[in-house]
């Protein structure tokens, strides 16, 4: 790395000496000294070896870099270059700290290839360059520290944890980064990556700097709007943060913090103009891809042309016209689409006199349009809708979080339907296009004078209606005179009777009343407004219930509907069952029950609505596995546990809750779970620790062998279910996908892996290099010990949760569990083959009741 004078001293104390100074000079070069290419070149090394800086030549070039890559990986991805546009020639390159200060790259001719242009000072003997842990390459003064210049400020085409990336939208400066030329030859390429610093900041890939080819959408100050993954996993996958306020010079600044910090992780625009997430996988010792853009064809920008909409999943191909619009050129999307109806303050005179005002039309889970130019309105949410009315360029205008109200006085382009997230986008057009009349002024007189008439006998009928049906609701809805299970419910009027519901709810357990809270009883219009008459886009999924639907109530809340099908396997019993368990119940781990309605046949309870679904969605999904690292999973597996300590020993009711599986689990915003479907639970007494039932209700390979087999159930019953549900956590796979394997289930295999000290094998591959190795290995110890066939041997939730959260707890040594899914298909048979009961086979997503003759 340097030369040194000869010297007469002896052999010994030489190396001695060279050593040393190699030691404590391997990070940095100082005024004087420098760093050379050659055939004994060894580069500047970090203090952990993170990174290393030297020369290289990319691939088969015999070009000569000075660059930065990683040091201590097998594959030494190169994430900075010097004289990217200046290569030189032969291995006679060298870096040093100039007369003037600088950081210069000399060729063999003494002539400057590259330079870090920095204004010299009085002091330029005072100045060090040093090679960071973080991969940044630093030019500072030796007393004061002060930074100078560093390669975070001069990126090549990666994106590192810790950079900050300058947006300023008062000059529009944003620190961009540019390709490679092509995979063996770093000089600039075709494309850029940077933040387009108009409006809310959005990430944008430039082709030849000018033409767009993808964007992020929308920065909120939490995720960017177009990035449908991000939406869903912000706490725990997306470290992006914006600084604020501005600086003195007005740039505020984007950073990344990965949550595991011993994470090898980059950001890349590649040569071929694709911008990639790639992350060290330590087992296959290679960089893997953990995100990509564009990754469909709808991200490419604005593939569906002007006022077009993309969705992968579009009935008649990829693209279509936005409500309101039609094609230019039908087949040639690049042309886009046009208004069908002129506005209203395009009209003229005569036109105008027979029709309304314009109109808003509601898109859903989109990616925001572009800002093609720096116009656009960012106004008060109050006046948002007024202002779009009021200006007769307006096109559309969003609501978004964060952001605020955003507005468009322009074509709207590179909009995109998701299947969940994103944001709502509520487009302009004539009254005539959304569903309304068009009148005349003598019509609207008429109808006036008519109505006021028509109105009054109305609503004299309605009234009448509207009491009678209150009186029936009060006296009928959720009653049960069906004691058997020692519960009887009564619904009593309220004194005051609001427009969406009415009721409140009082139980009696084993002959004692126990007082709750008023429940909501919801009238039916209500509902049936809410899920815009249980249209089929707001189906959420089925179980044995009934469908589940999605609803927004008039001042905004959404809401899942639980409608009782007709088909259902459960009926009565079990929503009322629901709606006596978990009226008064109130945990963060525990789906909140808003209320339930029925009229006529129809029974639904309504729920606080869950928008990143149930726990299998993720869990079960290879393609969105990745999504919950072990941090957010062991985060779930604790709420979880929670939740079920609460049910077991907290809540005023005990109550066993017989059905617990990954569907069961729902999660919030913010990715906490919620159990949910009480429709099987049963309350304990006080002093009561054990039942039995003849009937058997659960789900296949997540009911203990007590249970299953005899019918008696217990804390413990919950226990065994949450030991599956923490294998099928930690492993990503169903409890029943090894069913034909020689295992014979999850917990075989988890046994057998356990038995032989290779526990760790379970854990997912898509999280098993960032986990936590210790946290996983307990949490498969405690899995084991709660899926033993002994319901003695099991721990209760207490001491599950106390062995989950204590580094320091003695977890005792399970009993090999013989309950597998194989043996299970005998029982099965046995069961079957009694003409007098039902023993149907359920799959996990449906809740199986059974008769079984005991």
């Amino acid at each position: 790395m340097r030369n040194f004078r000869k010297s007469s001293v002896p052999l010994s104390l030489f190396f001695c000496f060279f050593l040393y100074e190699s030691s404590i000079a391997a990070d940095k070069i100082r005024r004087g000294e420098s760093l050379r290419d050659g055939p004994n070149h060894s580069p500047l090394v970090s203090p952990q070896k993170t990174f290393e800086l030297g020369f290289f030549s990319p691939g088969s070039s015999t070009f000569r870099y000075l660059g930065i890559w990683y040091g201590n990986i097998e594959d030494k991805a190169v994430v900075w270059v010097a004289n990217r546009a200046t290569p030189i020639l032969d291995k006679s390159g060298v870096l040093t700290i100039s007369d003037n200060g600088n950081l210069v790259l000399l060729d063999g001719r003494n002539i400057t290839v590259w330079s870090s242009n920095i204004e010299s000072s009085n002091n330029n003997n005072n100045r060090i360059v040093t090679i960071h842990d973080s991969g940044n390459f630093v030019l500072s003064e030796i007393d004061t520290q002060r930074v100078i210049w560093e390669s975070f400020n001069h990126p090549t085409d990666t994106f590192l944890p810790q950079m900050r990336v300058r947006v300023n939208s008062q000059t529009g400066d944003n620190l961009a980064f540019v390709s490679w030329k092509s995979e063996n030859d770093p000089s600039p390429g075709n494309y850029t990556l940077g933040i387009d610093p108009t409006g809310a900041p959005e990430i944008v890939l430039w082709e030849r700097n000018k033409t767009r080819k993808w964007r992020s959408g929308q920065w909120n100050s939490a995720i960017f709007t177009g990035i449908q993954n991000m939406s869903l996993l912000t706490n725990y996958l997306y470290g992006f943060k914006l600084s604020s306020p501005p600086d003195e010079t007005g740039s505020v600044y984007f950073t990344y913090v990965p949550s595991d910090p011993s994470t090898l992780l980059r950001f890349k625009v590649l040569y071929n103009g694709t911008e990639e997430e790639l992350r060290w996988n330590e087992t296959l010792k290679k960089w893997t891809k953990f995100q990509s853009e564009p990754d469909t064809e709808c991200d490419k920008y604005n593939r569906c042309g002007r006022f077009g909409i993309c969705d992968m999943k579009g009935s008649n191909g990829i693209c279509s016209c936005i409500k309101g619009y039609e094609p230019v050129s039908v087949g040639n999307w690049s042309r886009g689409c046009r208004r069908r109806t002129p506005l209203k303050c395009e009209r003229n005179t005569s036109v105008e006199a027979v029709r309304g005002e314009d109109e808003f039309f509601t898109l859903k889970s989109v990616k925001l349009p572009d800002f093609e130019t720096p116009e656009h309105n960012l106004v008060d949410p109050e006046d948002c809708k007024e202002r779009c009315l009021n200006n007769c360029s307006c096109s559309a205008y969003s609501l978004v979080s964060g952001i605020g109200c955003m507005i468009w006085n322009q074509d709207l382009v590179d909009i995109q339907q998701f299947e969940a997230g994103g944001s709502s986008l509520h487009i302009r057009l004539a009254d005539s296009e959304v569903g309304g009349k068009k009148k005349t002024k003598i019509a609207v007189i008429v109808a006036g004078v008519v109505g006021v008439v028509v109105l009054l006998g109305i609503f004299a009928l309605l009234l009448w209606r509207f009491k009678r049906k209150k009186d029936v609701l009060g006296t009928f809805c959720c009653k049960n005179t069906d004691t058997s299970d020692d519960v009887v419910v009564n619904m009593t009027k309220s004194k005051e009777t609001a427009t969406a519901f009415s009721g409140s709810v009082d139980i009696m357990i084993e002959g004692k009343a126990v007082n709750t809270s008023e429940l909501p009883v919801f009238c039916m219009k209500v509902i049936v407004a809410a899920t815009k008459d249980f249209a089929k886009e707001n189906e959420l999924g089925r179980g044995g219930f009934g469908p589940v639907y999605k609803g927004v109530l008039e001042d905004g809340q959404e809401i899942a509907v639980k409608r009782l099908s007709g088909k259902s396997g459960q009926g009565v019993d079990e929503f009322k069952n629901e709606i006596i368990l978990i009226a008064k119940l109130q945990h963060r781990n525990l789906v909140r029950l808003l209320g339930c309605c029925f009229e006529g046949e129809e029974k639904m309870l309504i729920y606080e609505y869950m928008p990143n679904k149930s726990l299998d969605f993720f869990l079960f999904d290879e393609t969105k596995q990745a999504l919950i690292d072990w941090k957010l999973r062991f985060a779930i597996i604790e709420g979880i546990a929670r939740g079920l300590l609460y049910l077991h020993r907290d809540s005023r009711l005990r109550i066993i809750h017989r059905d617990l599986k990954v569907s069961n689990v729902l999660l919030d915003a913010e990715m906490n779970p919620k159990i949910s479907d009480f429709g099987m639970a049963r309350i304990f007494g006080g002093n009561q620790n054990e039942a039995n039932t003849v009937r058997v209700v659960g789900t296949y390979g997540y009911m203990s062998p007590e249970y299953a087999m005899e019918g008696l159930f217990s804390v413990k019953s919950d226990v065994y279910s949450f030991g599956v549900l923490l294998l099928e956590i930690i492993s990503g796979k169903r409890n029943t996908s090894l069913r034909s394997s020689e295992h014979g289930s999850l917990i075989g295999y988890a046994w057998y892996l356990y038995t032989h000290g290779r526990s760790e094998e379970l854990v997912d591959p898509k999280i098993r290099i960032t986990c936590n190795k210790r946290e996983a290995l307990r949490c498969i110890h405690v899995a084991m010990l709660c899926v033993q066939d002994s319901a003695a041997e099991r721990p209760n939730m207490a001491a599950v949760l106390l062995m989950l959260e204590s580094d320091t707890a003695t977890l005792p040594v399970p009993k090999q569990p013989t309950f597998t899914s194989t043996r299970r298909n005998s029982i099965d048979v046995n069961f079957a083959l009694d003409s007098s009961q039902q023993y149907i086979v359920s799959s996990n997503e449906i809740t199986n009741t059974v008769v079984l003759g005991r």
